[in-house]
């Protein structure tokens, strides 16, 4: 497991108060709506908000930013392409 997609992992655990899980519950393609995890449109906004808190993220209600929000995997793209090497805010 990449380190991203761990601290992703981590991330939502904690944010979401997903007391009884590890990241190794979560498999990086899983999806987090419609199934999978189970999240809805409250859980959206708080991984907005854990995005744009950790890694300085600015996500407004683009079309395009919810291709990212089904996976692990694919919020970790997103974070990868919207930040310097996928650093965490205030890593070199």
């Amino acid at each position: 497991m990449s380190d991203l997609k761990r601290k992703l992992k981590e991330l939502l655990i904690e944010r979401l108060k997903f007391e009884d899980m590890t990241p190794e519950d979560i498999a990086d393609d899983e999806p987090l709506f419609e199934g999978g995890l189970g999240l809805d449109s409250i859980d959206a906004l708080e991984i907005v908000v854990m995005l744009e808190s950790e890694f300085g993220l600015k996500i407004k209600n683009e079309a395009s930013a919810r291709q990212y929000f089904r996976s692990i995997s694919s919020l970790a793209q997103l974070v990868e392409e919207r930040t310097p090497q996928g650093q965490l805010k205030g890593q070199a």
